[in-house]
């Protein structure tokens, strides 16, 4: 009988290999981060009523977009990157939306740059996320238009991530803002900390429930965990944290929703 050796060989493939990579030089970036919590019950109530009215569910990866849209209209200098000596500002705002996707078994990230997020409505922001979530599975090259990146061997996929980062027409079609959900996934109290290149970070944890007290009298509240993460290279501590207090007002206040779940009452 041949003794078995305790475990077992599995290939490190060429997604996760690009993955490691982007990790190794997010990590070069000088950042600071910002955890807070924003009670999110009406705009969590805006939509539970909406799904009673029309059986859709509505996107609050959506709604954290568009309120993290609008808190940068105030703040356009978080929409830039340096590339050397120089400061890059992009006039439109995109945001890329981190997405799991299952390639043949393997759970990996996919980055998906949503453009023009400052000059669109939420119900917009939403139809796209849902579509590209729909969207049949493809290898990361691919998706992202860079499968040349195949061919190219592993030790030098530092080099040219690096070099990407500094390419303008590459940040242009990604954008420099970011968010990842998948926090949401867990339960309970959870906060995210990313590797991250983009100056600007919105981590979406999970939804824990906290006693407050209104006019007197204690209720159960949702909140949202939420880490941001800032290229400090660009962003300092006093305008980061003036930037989370107004994007954390535009979460808190639902109004992104009003104009749907309204829309919905009156059809």
């Amino acid at each position: 009988m041949k003794k078995s050796r305790g475990y077992r060989v599995a290939p490190f493939g060429r997604h996760r290999q690009l993955v490691a990579a982007s990790v190794a030089v997010n990590r070069e970036t000088n950042t600071i981060q910002l955890l807070t919590e924003v009670d999110i019950s009406r705009p969590r109530h805006l939509i539970a009523e909406y799904r009673d009215r029309t059986g859709e569910r509505l996107s609050l990866t959506a709604y954290v977009v568009a309120c993290l849209a609008r808190a940068l209209d105030d703040f356009p200098q978080f929409n830039a990157f340096h590339q050397g000596r120089r400061l890059i500002l992009f006039d439109d705002l995109t945001i890329s939306i981190l997405f799991e996707r299952d390639l043949k078994g393997e759970l990996v990230p996919e980055v998906v740059g949503l453009p023009a997020v400052n000059r669109k409505t939420y119900r917009q922001i939403h139809d796209e996320l849902r579509a590209i979530q729909q969207r049949p599975s493809q290898p990361l090259d691919s998706a992202t238009g860079i499968a040349w990146m195949r061919f190219i061997p592993g030790c030098l996929l530092r080099t040219l991530i690096r070099l990407a980062a500094r390419n303008i027409n590459l940040r242009q079609r990604f954008g420099v803002v970011a968010v990842t959900a998948v926090g949401m996934f867990g339960s309970g109290p959870m906060w995210l900390l990313p590797l991250t290149g983009a100056t600007v970070t919105v981590a979406v944890g999970a939804i824990a429930k906290r006693p407050v007290l209104i006019e007197g009298c204690w209720q159960e509240r949702e909140h949202l965990c939420l880490t941001l993460t800032f290229d400090h290279d660009i962003i300092d501590g006093a305008p980061a944290a003036r930037f989370t207090s107004q994007f954390a007002a535009h979460l808190a206040s639902g109004d992104e929703l009003d104009n749907v779940v309204d829309t919905a009452a009156y059809t």
